[in-house]
């Protein structure tokens, strides 16, 4: 009975805090000194934000020399089983690692993750364990997998602390596959998808990395941006929309890039904090009720365009920009104008390189990157209506 009681208080601790203020942390790269954080132990639902682990992994198996880009990967019937978000490719089918690279960062299709996880691994349990020996070495201290995609499952979590370790380890330790975290879309033959990233093209020197969406976690955001050499990392759990996300990243992104990133503590040595931070958080009471979708749907203009109200953020000046993605190995890496591209009806969904020896995890060093162009700061941006996401 005790136990019991304690873990409610803790629950209805969690809950207290789980309103105040949604886990966010900010990171500089280069120094590895913590900017901001709220809630950063907190245990969280990350969604689709584990399809990060999911590319280190074949990053790493790239780097190795196990696979290539080239490399054929073929959709199984567990993996085409898989619930939306997917690319509904029927089991035989076959496309290579580089467009289903491009499919899981940018669609993050759930049958794409798993059958990536097969290829690498032989099988999902195998890729899953290699997944938490992966997090364990690099010091994400409160992180579990149980599948290479975040839908919803009991005992996977993480916090915004961790997923901010595995960005720094991605933007550090594989500098050559940082584009496929900043594309804005793909085309697929006569099908387009464009990223969930409502930050790419529209904050200045925005870099990409991932969101994800399920009930229990709300909307999740790991965020890079890159101006005058200078990158920071950002992270976003439980946004009550995407608008919300957006927004937060971008403060978050624009207060670090124009911090000195002196003094104070680093990602690896930041000690544990917060009442309750050992529950996983579920916040689906305030996610997924109508009410809270109609919330969400307040904050679109007449024409039905969901608004960003930052001075950060600014409509697109330009034409949207697809990288090919083919079920074939013809033909990657093409950039086309999304207005020259058909666009068909949404499909129903829920929601490379040298060797480079890794290092250790609280060594941090920025990729050399150009400075961003200059963009004007206006605010209530509208843009087009997202598609739903895992």
């Amino acid at each position: 009975m005790r136990r019991i009681g304690v873990a409610m208080a803790a629950l209805m601790l969690l809950g207290a805090s789980v309103a105040a203020a949604n886990p966010r942390i900010a990171v500089d790269l280069a120094t590895g000194r913590v900017i901001e954080h709220e809630q950063a132990f907190q245990r969280w639902y990350p969604a689709s934000l584990t399809k990060l682990m999911t590319v280190y992994i074949v990053f790493s198996a790239i780097r190795s020399g196990q696979m290539t880009l080239e490399t054929p990967i073929a959709m199984s019937v567990p993996a085409a089983s898989e619930p939306p978000s997917k690319m509904y490719f029927k089991p035989g089918e076959r496309f290579p690692l580089d467009s289903a690279i491009k499919y899981l960062m940018i669609k993050s299709a759930n049958d794409v993750a798993v059958a990536i996880a097969e290829a690498v691994a032989g099988s999902k349990e195998a890729f899953v364990a290699e997944m938490n020996a992966t997090a364990v070495r690099l010091g994400m201290l409160s992180t579990r997998f149980v599948n290479p995609h975040g839908l919803p499952a009991s005992g996977q979590y993480t916090t915004a602390r961790d997923m901010a370790v595995l960005a720094v380890a991605l933007r550090r330790d594989f500098p050559e596959f940082a584009p496929y975290f900043g594309y804005e879309g793909f085309a697929m033959g006569s099908s387009t998808e464009e990223n969930h990233n409502l930050l790419i093209g529209r904050f200045q020197g925005a870099d990409g990395m991932k969101t994800g969406f399920i009930c229990a976690s709300g909307f999740n955001q790991v965020s890079s941006a890159t101006r005058n050499g200078k990158t920071v990392i950002s992270v976003v759990l439980g946004a009550l929309s995407q608008q919300a996300r957006a927004e937060e990243s971008a403060r978050m992104l624009q207060e670090t890039l124009t911090s000195s990133g002196a003094g104070g503590v680093t990602l690896m040595n930041l000690a544990p904090y917060g009442e309750g931070r050992d529950v996983v958080a579920d916040i689906s009471a305030n996610i997924c009720t109508k009410t809270a979708q109609a919330e969400r749907n307040d904050d679109r203009d007449e024409d039905g365009k969901l608004v960003l109200n930052s001075p950060y953020l600014v409509e697109l000046q330009r034409e949207r920009r697809l990288v090919q993605a083919p079920a074939s190995p013809a033909t990657t890496g093409v950039e086309i104008a999304l207005s020259r591209v058909p666009i068909p009806m949404a499909r129903p969904s829920d929601g490379p390189g040298g060797e480079v020896k890794p290092i250790a995890a609280s060594a941090f060093t920025a990729p050399a990157a150009p400075a961003a162009e200059a963009m004007p700061l206006r605010s209530s941006v509208p843009i087009p209506i997202p598609r739903p996401e895992t």
